[in-house]
């Protein structure tokens, strides 16, 4: 007996060393891929070290008595952990299979399930020498009982889960023989348990169990491998699909477009046939995203890709090139079927969209060029439908074809790029200011800020003179960045020459607004040159607001909290009016000119100018009229109580010197 309990005490003994060194292995695994099954398998492989550890100390002291501290103790810790074993390992199944993690709840509904019943075989017939039986059934046969049920129920679930990797057949096989074991000791523990046949299984099945665990190790490790390489070779397919596709809506991405339009074209100039290249633009989208979300927008673009995929047209190609920008291509002979294309396109995207039981609805815009006369490239191609789609977009039409005057507008706003960013880098914008009168001293309360372009040919440039072409090459965010330096700059210029601070009010696009780093940035610039924020004033127009009222008023509270006063210019003319005035925190209401300019004249100009006025003040905001062109305007105004105005009658835009009059005098 103590022979066989020597032996047995070494063999578990050999076992807790090999699985502790297993599961170190895969927590060395897990901390680097970070992958939850392999950390559910290491705790598997620990509790199954902890296990053959406690049958080490039963072997050594196999001489304790029933129902004593170390009796109690090893068989307590030898079922939790067998239980614990066959727990952690079907939940690394799991997670294994199904590539998402096992969530807490599970986790601790498992453990506290493996607490209960481990302790319950122990302790229920723990104490009583007579139980011999009882206390058999509860350790031994109860215990085989659910692991061969937990094994074969493994087995069948690898089945059904269709395991694309050699190791998942390998894990199949093996779960299924090692319940088939322990199911059939259950049964047999019930039946011929008296017998001596088996007893002397009982003593043999160690070297049985042995195998089998050795063989786990071995099959988790083949396991491991199988899998990451499938993961690999799925990650190399879906890589090589993403580099032909777009990610977001399946259709071919720019690149693959364009290698496509290229094998097309080659097709249709052997079967002598014509193609038509329409870009469609979605008008608006941006609106969708910031009303819906970006996920609902997101849903939207899948739909619009598919529509158009399953065209009745039956398109040669379709892509997305960006954004909500997409490309559609069919064959075409003339120009009535061209038209009718444009507009089964437009019914297309215009079809109501269901989200979240509502409507939405979409407009697009569309250009498009014909191949082989108007280019014999794809790039080409793409270059001149974007012409066409540039001048629908302009011009505020729903389709227009390419003609070949529109790349002399191309050429023009290439040359205007160049023109525009060598005129900021050599600082030949400048500032010019409107000075704003404070009504109730009659002061100067600050002026507006407003920008010139210093040609070195053309000579002074009004804004209405580039600001179009600025605003096709979407050049805004580098021309307000631009000109908040350069006033900050002046600010600080003025207050060193002539120890004054004005207030300078800049408008800021709804670009620039809304950029990530924008609040930085001017942190910086008041940082760089030493101004108080107080003197620094920022003009949103009331359609920046609308675009996305969240990120608007938490930018604005951030700039408010940095001491900067935020107005709202062109107020009245937006889709709000005064619905947003309530909810955003802002300083000063600039009444746009076009309320102004009959408001001696026109009564009803006059009672929207009132209750503007008398409402922003209720909300204790103060109110500018901009655009004062005569006295009797100026007088109307100060009577109904305006704060501030500016306009010619005050002072047109000025340039810093002359302005610098104003900070001349005491």
């Amino acid at each position: 007996m103590a022979e066989r309990a020597l032996t047995y005490s070494f063999i578990y003994s050999t076992e807790t060393l090999a699985f502790s060194i297993l599961a170190f292995l895969l927590f060395t695994y897990y901390r680097g891929l970070g992958r939850q099954y392999v950390k559910l398998w290491m705790l598997s492989l620990s509790a199954l070290a902890v296990n053959q550890f406690a049958l080490a100390c039963e072997s050594i002291f196999y001489q304790q008595n029933v129902g004593s501290t170390l009796d109690i103790s090893f068989a307590l810790l030898r079922q939790v952990s067998q239980y614990f074993h066959i727990l952690f390992f079907i939940f690394g199944i799991y997670a294994a299979t199904k590539e998402k993690n096992v969530t807490k709840k599970m986790q601790v509904i498992g453990i506290s399930s493996a607490l209960f019943i481990g302790c319950f075989a122990v302790l229920f017939y723990g104490f009583d020498t007579q139980s011999v039986f009882n206390r058999f059934y509860l350790r031994e046969s109860l215990a085989a009982f659910i692991f061969g049920s937990a094994f074969i129920a493994s087995a069948f679930y690898l089945f059904s889960a269709n395991i694309n990797h050699f190791s998942g057949k390998i894990f199949l096989i093996y779960s299924l023989l090692v319940g088939l074991r322990y199911i059939s000791y259950s049964f047999a523990s019930i039946i011929f348990i008296t017998e001596d046949w088996f007893r002397y299984l009982t003593q043999n099945l160690i070297y049985l169990d042995m195998s089998l665990h050795t063989i786990l190790g071995f099959i988790i490790l083949i396991w491991m491998q199988g899998a990451e390489r499938h993961v690999a070779s799925t990650a190399i397919n879906r890589a090589k699909y993403l580099g032909k596709h777009d990610s977001l809506t399946g259709v071919l991405n720019r690149e693959q477009v364009l290698e496509k339009l290229t094998n097309e074209m080659k097709i249709s100039l052997d079967q002598n046939q014509a193609l038509c290249v329409f870009l469609l633009d979605i008008k608006h989208f941006k609106f969708v995203n910031d009303t819906y979300g970006l996920k609902i927008g997101d849903l939207i673009l899948g739909e619009i890709a598919q529509r158009l995929n399953q065209s009745l047209l039956k398109p040669k190609v379709v892509g997305r090139l960006s954004g909500d920008s997409f490309m559609y291509v069919i064959e075409s002979e003339n120009g009535k079927q061209q038209k009718t294309a444009a507009e089964h396109l437009h019914a297309l995207i215009e079809r109501p969209y269901f989200v979240s039981q509502e409507e939405v609805h979409l407009q697009c815009s569309v250009g498009y060029c014909q191949y082989p006369c108007d280019a014999e490239v794809a790039d080409e191609l793409l270059q001149k439908s974007n012409l066409a789609l540039f001048q629908a977009e302009s011009n505020n039409i729903q389709t227009v074809k390419y003609e070949s005057g529109m790349q002399s507008h191309g050429r023009h706003l290439l040359a205007m790029e160049k023109e525009i960013k060598q005129a900021i880098s050599n600082e030949e914008f400048i500032l010019h200011f409107q000075p704003q009168l404070n009504l109730k001293n009659n002061r100067l309360e600050g002026a507006e800020v407003l920008v010139r372009w210093q040609h070195p040919t053309k000579g002074l440039l009004a804004p209405g003179q580039f600001f179009d072409d600025i605003e096709a090459l979407n050049l805004y965010s580098e021309l307000d960045s631009y000109v908040l330096e350069k006033t900050c700059q002046t600010i600080a210029k003025w207050y060193q020459t002539y120890k004054r601070r004005v207030p300078l009010a800049i408008n800021i696009t709804a670009v620039e607004f809304q950029a990530p780093d924008f609040i930085s940035n001017i942190q910086a610039l008041l940082i760089k040159y030493a101004i108080p924020p107080v003197y620094l004033e920022l003009e949103v127009t009331e359609n920046v607001v609308i675009t996305d009222i969240d990120l608007v008023m938490n930018t604005i509270v951030v700039l408010q909290n940095m001491g900067i006063k935020v107005s709202i210019d062109d107020f009245g003319t937006g889709y709000s009016s005064l619905a947003y005035l309530r909810k955003l925190p802002i300083d000063k209401i600039k009444i746009d000119r076009s309320f102004i300019q009959e408001v001696a004249s026109n009564d009803s100009d006059l009672t929207i100018v009132k209750t503007m006025v008398e409402l922003s003040h209720g909300l204790g905001k103060r109110v500018l009229a901009e655009g004062v062109e005569t006295q009797q305007q100026l007088q109307l105004l100060r009577n109904i109580g305006c704060d501030a105005v500016q306009g010619y009658f005050i002072s047109k835009p000025i340039s810093e010197k002359e302005f610098t009059k104003y900070l001349k005098r005491k």
